[in-house]
């Protein structure tokens, strides 16, 4: 089982919960502005919630894999774009303990610290002498609006133009043009604009391999595979809107009757049948999802096909828990009816946020092939899973 310190969460928990208000009174400007209003962001990181990973040996309280799941998840219950870019800045905390520690110290000595990812090998970097020139432009970066730090990922050429690895390249707000792209259905308010470096010097210091680097800091979520790491950041996102969506549904039904029937929502049997098969696929979804990563982190120690296993069986949990929080809250919108279609409605918000999350590589229904390939006795088909 993956460990927990319930006092920990409830710290963050209790945060989120407080924070309610603040979200609601701006939510309307989510939508219209594309970003979070600056007042939210500030709220948000000066709760600790985009240091959820940052090691201790940093100050961090580096959270166990279910302990930031669970405060993914409530975040994202009650906003998809907030559980999205608490996921996300949380998420990339943990390069704490993959940079050297001197750096790592001057990225996060401002509490308000967001550093902005990208995971496209879509840029160039070239060796030169004390670092690389790195040029590139890289779509989806969650929170670009407010980061204080970008990291890209690029292919890479040594001094002779030979292709090396890609690796992680770190580069600070000031070194980057945003470009405002965001215009999109769902998750209107993570401001996920591209971001561009042009012939950009970075040093060595701030940069590190993608596949298989090495932990500067104990703890397991710093020896965890780079790419199950990431996807975990984003793949817990789902079913937290998802239970926001059931709790908004609730709400509908305990005040609400279908129009021409006198009985409230939550007197009809079909109302109450679907509700409770949505609450069953939920905590289904969630116990595939926490059983992969505990087996992910025991299999670890091993490097071979459990652990091969553990990897392509968790990005497939990944996958299943947006596809059920999707199918959630399909049943209910229609349950509710019109007026789940109105922009007013919680339960309209959650559906397209879900679908917009549903939509990101960690969850590609291409890991269903990736694991069927693995257990059939055959190669994943690709390194990235």
């Amino acid at each position: 089982m993956l460990a927990k310190s319930p006092g920990r969460v409830n710290d963050y928990l209790d945060a989120i919960a407080g924070l309610a208000p603040l979200i609601a009174e701006h939510r309307q400007a989510f939508d219209r502005d594309h970003r979070l209003p600056d007042e939210v962001f500030n709220a948000l990181a000066d709760a600790g919630l985009f240091r959820l990973w940052l090691p201790r040996g940093l100050g961090g309280p580096e959270l166990s894999p279910a302990e930031f799941m669970s405060v993914v998840e409530a975040a994202s219950s009650l906003d998809g774009s907030i559980g999205w870019l608490v996921g996300n800045g949380a998420g990339m905390s943990r390069v704490g303990g993959y940079l050297q520690e001197p750096v790592a110290r001057a990225f996060f000595s401002d509490p308000r610290t967001f550093i902005v990812s990208a995971t496209g090998a879509v840029g160039l970097a070239k060796r030169v002498e004390g670092g690389y020139r790195i040029t590139g432009r890289w779509p989806f970066g969650s929170g670009a609006h407010h980061a204080s730090h970008f990291v890209a990922l690029a292919s890479t050429k040594d001094v002779d133009g030979n292709d090396e690895p890609p690796r992680f390249y770190y580069f600070g707000r000031s070194d980057v043009v945003v470009h405002d792209t965001w215009r999109v259905s769902g998750l209107r308010a993570t401001g996920s604009c591209d971001f561009e470096v042009r012939d950009l010097f970075v040093p060595e210091r701030h940069a590190h391999d993608f596949i298989g680097v090495r932990a500067t800091q104990d703890g397991v979520v710093y020896r965890l595979p780079a790419v199950s790491v990431f996807a975990w950041t984003v793949g817990t996102v789902p079913l937290g809107i998802a239970r926001g969506a059931l709790n908004a549904f609730g709400d509908l039904a305990n005040r609400k009757a279908r129009q021409g029937q006198s009985l409230l929502m939550r007197d009809r049997e079909i109302v109450q049948s679907n509700y409770g098969r949505a609450d069953a696929m939920h905590r289904a979804g969630r116990a595939l999802l926490i059983d992969a990563m505990s087996e992910l982190v025991a299999a670890l120690a091993e490097d071979g096909p459990r652990l091969i296993e553990a990897r392509a069986v968790f990005r497939t949990a990944c996958t299943h828990a947006a596809e059920t929080a999707l199918r959630i809250a399909e049943i209910l919108a229609a349950e509710a009816g019109t007026s789940s279609i109105f922009e007013t409605s919680p339960i309209e918000r959650h559906l397209r946020d879900i679908v917009a999350a549903t939509k990101h590589f960690a969850m590609t229904p291409n890991n269903y092939v990736v694991s069927g390939r693995v257990g059939l006795g055959l190669d994943p088909g690709t390194t990235r899973f």
